[in-house]
């Protein structure tokens, strides 16, 4: 029988590895071009990056080289993925000793002969302070490799699974299609009386400072025109799927509303012209959706692109045309992605995000319509 005999970097390699990916949520990345390196990612911690060297660095020129080499490929990858900055971690696991490491603001690098030097690496605890006690010192052998591989399975399948849940394709968009419905509706009632009943229902400064708040929602539904209508209704058939994909269906209804009161309310402020649409709640359905691109830029490589596009676009159109309710689509946006970062995205929870964006969209809200008041 042959017996299995795992190195001593070997098995410290595993170790590092389980407990980022098990532990600390960290994925790894394929980076081409690199041999005898692992990269690990995790674009929602305060150090993105880690990065585990096995190549043999003998003198500092090497260690240079190695040190250009590696913040070339992560600012690459803060680039690829839209991040305001990316710290990192460079495990090197065999460095000769004389070689004195090269001080980084955005890398910090780590010689790592034994665990323990990990263990005692002030930085290293600072951020991750389980790992002191999730990573054994100790030698498993052979079943504790097996053992954590099986974790690292388990993990990637569990991870899979969450990710098939968000983008799994819904069978009938019902929430799109009930909004839809109603602004149809809306739309062919007031027809019966146009001009009384858009009067009534439209988004005013005056009559909200009368006490009809009720504006801030019925002006969300109502539309001038068969082409405003068509064309809202159009943007909200093909947006609106994936928002209720993605987020859910309470969540979307919540967004949807939520962003039209803003927009109608930051409008009110701003204006003093009537003005109806959907198209302010719909612009908080790309505020949506350029939050979920944001969060999973690095699983969805081009949405975040594809999103900014329309967005930019219908921006400057709403410039450019006149009768445009610029205000109304600026406070959509805004508020599609402050309810999108206070609700969260399904497998992104965050409860100081959750607190946060309450925080941030009652003191909104107050504040525009204090500013409404005082108009």
């Amino acid at each position: 029988m042959t017996n299995i005999v795992i190195g001593k970097k070997d098995e410290i390699v595993m170790k590092i590895i389980h407990y980022f990916v098990t532990e600390e949520n960290y994925r790894p990345i394929i980076v081409n071009g690199i041999q005898n390196e692992i990269w690990l990612e995790n674009l929602d911690k305060e150090i993105s990056l880690i990065r585990i060297n096995i190549n043999y660095i003998h003198n500092e020129e090497q260690l240079f080289i190695d040190m250009r080499k590696c913040n070339a490929i992560r600012k690459t990858i803060k680039r690829k993925t839209y991040s305001f900055k990316m710290n990192m971690i460079n495990l090197l696991l065999d460095v000769r000793p004389e070689v004195k490491l090269i001080e980084d603001k955005n890398i910090e690098s780590i010689k790592i002969d034994k665990i323990s030097d990990l263990k005692k690496n002030k930085i290293v605890n600072s951020f991750f302070p389980s790992l002191k006690e999730k990573i054994s010192t100790s030698h498993g052998g052979v079943e504790e490799i097996f053992q954590m591989t099986e974790e690292l399975n388990e993990k990637t399948i569990n991870e899979d699974k969450k990710l098939a849940k968000v983008f799994k394709d819904i069978k009938f968009p019902i929430v799109t299609m009930i909004l839809i419905f109603i602004n149809i509706l809306v739309y062919v009632i007031s027809l019966t009386d146009y001009e009384n009943i858009l009067t009534a229902l439209a988004n005013s400064d005056y009559f909200i400072k009368q006490g009809q708040v009720y504006r801030l929602i019925t002006c969300m539904f109502t539309h001038v025109d068969i082409w405003h209508i068509f064309f809202n209704m159009y943007a909200l058939y093909a947006i609106g799927p994936l928002i209720e994909k993605y987020y859910g269906k309470l969540k979307y209804l919540i967004i949807y509303l939520g962003s039209g009161i803003i927009g109608a309310l930051l409008s009110a402020v701003l204006s003093s012209s009537f003005s109806v649409g959907a198209s302010g709640a719909i612009f908080g359905l790309f505020g949506a959706l350029l939050y979920f691109g944001y969060k999973y830029r690095a699983t969805l490589d081009g949405l975040l692109r594809s999103t900014l596009t329309p967005i930019i676009l219908n921006l400057l159109i709403s410039v450019i045309v006149p009768n445009i309710d610029l205000f109304g689509h600026i406070g959509g946006l805004l508020g599609g992605l402050l309810l999108s970062y206070t609700l969260c995205v399904n497998t992104k929870e965050n409860k100081a995000e959750r607190i946060n964006g309450c925080i941030i969209l009652v003191i909104l809200i107050a504040f525009l319509s204090y500013l409404l008041i005082i108009k």
